[in-house]
């Protein structure tokens, strides 16, 4: 939009991938050249660390009324896209997204490096300036620009880090090092080290942050790709993959394989074991002979197993394995090279053939590359492997030179290109592992409403859209003012965290940013089908609920600061959320006269608690897990076992096959005398079984293991919930979360308390795990009561459970 138009246009722009929150409003003046002038109409910049989140809606709303406007005058939104603090940057996306979808612009994407470049140029600096933007971990994004009178002119094709070491000796060795200026707010910790190494000309202090106005200016200039203005396309400029992934893959590395011999294994369970996760240096031995076995006649020379070493002990490289039982079945992987990152093998095994095993491992290497900042993969493939053309044609690759000879004297090497993200599918998929562009032409545009349509909404009242973003699923539902869930769509992160064995948080928060504006319209959309049109439009909204806390904080981050991006674009009231007040309220869907007072037992992946609840919003919390909660002892043990992630669902299944009481395995804290749980020590317990099985060379009976695993769980949670309903007197025991949907704590609960007269309430399967529908019915509550909060708003992740609530009765939801 912005480069298809002649006319003046007003954008609004914002950063936080540094201390410094940037924001300006400017008009946009498109120039014939294809670039653009920019004349800065409002602007403010300053310092504010670790609380952009905080600050940032409202200084929005200052420039725009420092500037006479509102959002309504807006055209389009800039973005800074990083390098810089991965929370910091996804802040500013987060919110740039949800205004851009809250009042229906086109959002664009700047380098906050090219940012802070134009604020020396706009401080009368000229010709080379080098740029060291601050990375952390003694780590800089370098950057060499040209500055002339035009603007600030990169000389490198794309972000990068290094060591801050290894840039001051590659800038020394320039051979116009002399002629260089640094800048960037790296220098604030590392402008010693320049000047050791010689560098002693150097910009002001308060030129080595981005502003508003160098972010503008840089997205001005005619060389700079604006994109087509899909806020679900505009991502963060990572460099480089997580400290959490790196430590990970350093895990996986150091770490012996475990051998696990099973017994009692049904076939139903075999697709649970073809696992996919990084290459580890205990993998090369059998990764070589698999190489091996590929190219066996061939003239292609295969990889020796040092080879792999050497390859995997470099930086700039992902390289990922699927394994069947421990078996590796196929490997891929590359390195970076510049903006482009070289696949430079997929090798399936020859019984693994043709079930997508290969088009699984391009996409982790893909969504890797990506995130080390690479913008296209580039491979070589036999003329003659026609499979191989097929399957990267299917992902987007394309022929863009041939070599002849390259494989043998009368096999040509094609060579072909893929921009990422990789394609996959159009439009938005719960399970899609990579970010997808917009369901239909971004902004999204309603069909014309028939009558029947008209009434139908009229009819529900105000409604409430709800995002939950605690963990790892990103949700979102629509409730209308009478309880009933319009919409309620879940994008389950559960593929990437299987990689690892469990959630990493900054995968978590990775994977919120990417699937949200897809989520936006899918929710949009469904609640359209509801009502009998094609989609909603967000003007059809009157509030906006989101989880605030408790959770992984920079996952609640995310969706916070979209929650905050749609009230700033369109004026929606904000209603926080209690995550675990949620999962109370999902009883409601299966028991809708459950009312206080009655036992609430919150079993998770996070929490494993019991709350008294005396009345609504009056909770009182009796004992909580003092380590390990339930879900994450389940998933604990089944990654001890090779059992992948999430471990709930696959131990439960095992365990109905299992005796209950073939290992007797310590109940931790039964007769501790009060509410607290331990279970650390049961999960401890369990892979010390399992490795003096293995040292004396006996095979486990699984479906035995899990069984027992899971009584020994069941047996202290039933137990400690008799007697919170005995103590405190109430007739109703209800549960919460997601281990709520195991079958066998289900029926231990309904059994137990049945002999006793007290009704036991557990939430549908639906809504057990983590969603937005519980969540629209603690903010479908809140509206109600007129209980909203300022746009200063933050995540709490360690929010006591009675934040946030009203003690108003719910209304009784349905739907689901």
């Amino acid at each position: 939009m912005l480069r298809s138009t002649t006319k003046p246009k007003i954008v609004l722009a914002l950063d936080t991938s540094t201390d410094m929150l940037a924001c300006s409003v400017a008009r946009w003046i498109p120039s014939q050249a294809g670039g653009a002038a920019v004349e800065t109409l409002a602007s403010a910049d300053y310092l504010c660390r670790r609380q952009a989140n905080v600050e940032l809606a409202g200084t929005i709303q200052q420039v725009l009324s420092t500037a006479g406007m509102t959002m309504a005058d807006v055209d389009a939104v800039l973005v800074g896209r990083g390098p810089g603090s991965f929370t910091g940057v996804r802040i500013g996306v987060a919110t740039a997204k949800g205004i851009a979808c809250g009042a229906e612009l086109p959002l664009y994407g700047a380098s906050a490096l090219d940012a802070m470049a134009f604020s020396a140029w706009n401080a009368g600096v000229r010709g080379k300036l080098a740029v060291a933007g601050d990375a952390m971990r003694g780590e800089v994004y370098p950057g060499v620009y040209l500055l002339d009178g035009e603007g600030a002119h990169r000389t490198f094709p794309a972000e990068t880090v290094f060591k801050v070491d290894k840039v001051v000796a590659e800038w020394s060795e320039r051979s116009d090092r002399e002629e260089l200026t640094l800048s960037g707010n790296g220098l604030k910790k590392y402008q010693e080290r320049f000047e050791a190494a010689g560098f002693s000309a150097f910009t002001p202090e308060e030129t080595w942050y981005p502003t508003g106005e160098g972010l503008l200016r840089s997205a001005a200039l005619p060389e700079h790709e604006l994109g087509d203005g899909d806020p679900a396309l505009v991502l963060p400029i990572y460099t480089r993959l997580s400290d959490a992934e790196e430590t990970e893959r350093q895990r996986l590395g150091l770490k012996e394989p475990t051998t696990v011999a099973l017994t009692g294994v049904d076939d139903a369970l075999a697709d649970k074991h073809l696992q996919f996760r990084p290459l580890s240096v205990n993998d090369l031995e059998q990764v070589a002979k698999l190489e091996a076995a590929a190219y066996a006649g061939s003239a292609h020379t295969p990889w020796t197993q040092k080879t792999f070493y050497e390859e995997l002990s470099q930086p700039g490289r992902s390289w990922w394995l699927a394994h069947d039982y421990g078996k590796p079945v196929g490997f891929a992987g590359g390195r970076l090279a510049g903006a482009e990152f070289e696949i430079e093998e997929v090798v399936v095994a020859q019984e693994h053939r043709h079930g997508g095993i290969a088009s699984e491992l391009l996409r982790r290497v893909a969504y890797d590359a990506q995130m080390l900042g690479a913008g296209f993969l580039t491979l070589e493939v036999a003329e003659n492997n026609t499979p191989a053309h097929g399957l990267y044609e299917r992902l987007g690759f394309e022929q863009v030179g041939k070599r002849s000879g390259y494989y043998a004297p009368d096999v040509a090497a094609i060579v072909m290109t893929a921009k990422l993200p990789l394609a996959t599918g159009a439009g938005f998929s719960a399970r899609d592992p990579e970010p997808q562009a917009s369901i239909r032409p971004w902004p999204l545009t309603a069909a014309q409403r028939s009558d029947k349509s008209k009434a139908a909404l009229k009819a529900a009242g105000d409604l409430v859209l709800a995002i939950e973003s605690s963990c790892d699923e990103t949700a979102m539902a629509i409730i209308d003012s009478h309880g009933i869930i319009c919409a309620n769509v879940v994008a389950t992160q559960i593929d990437f965290h299987a990689r690892f064995g469990g959630v990493v948080p900054e995968i978590a928060s990775r994977k919120h940013t990417e699937a949200i504006v897809g989520l936006f319209e899918e929710t949009l959309i469904r609640a359209g089908e509801h009502f009998g049109c094609d989609t909603l439009a967000p003007s059809d909204l009157s509030a906006v609920g989101v989880t605030a806390g408790p959770g992984l904080v920079g996952a609640l981050v995310v969706g916070v600061a979209f929650a905050k991006g749609l009230c700033t674009a369109a004026g929606f009231p904000l209603i926080p959320v209690h995550h675990l007040e949620g999962h109370l309220l999902a009883n409601l869907f299966e028991m809708p006269d459950l009312k206080p007072p009655f036992i609430a037992s919150l079993v998770s992946g996070g929490n494993t608690m019991l709350v008294h609840v005396r009345a609504w919003g009056d909770y009182v919390v009796l004992g909580t897990t003092i380590d390990d909660a339930v879900g994450e002892a389940f998933d604990k043990v089944a990654k001890a076992l090779g059992l992948g992630y999430p471990g709930g669902p696959v131990i439960s299944k095992l365990a109905a096959q299992g005796n209950p009481r073939a290992i007797q395995f310590p109940r931790a804290m039964l007769h501790s005398g009060d509410y607290s749980f331990s279970l650390s020590g049961l999960k401890t317990s369990v892979i010390t079984y399992i490795e003096a099985e293995n040292r004396a060379g006996r095979a486990i009976n699984l479906p035995d293991l899990a069984a027992s695993f899971e009584q020994a769980v069941i047996d202290v949670q039933v137990a400690k919930a008799l007697s919170a309903v005995e103590e405190t007197g109430v007739h109703d025991f209800c549960v919460g979360g997601g281990v709520a949907a195991n079958p066998a704590l289900r029926a231990a609960y309904k059994e137990a308390f049945g002999k006793k007269g007290v009704r036991v309430t557990v939430p549908p399967m639906s809504v057990c795990g983590d969603n937005a529908a519980m969540i629209a019915v603690g903010a479908l509550r809140s509206y109600r009561a007129g209980l909203f909060s300022p746009l200063t708003l933050d995540a709490n992740p360690n929010a006591p459970l009675g934040e946030w609530s009203s003690t108003d009765a719910p209304v009784i939801p349905s739907g689901m």
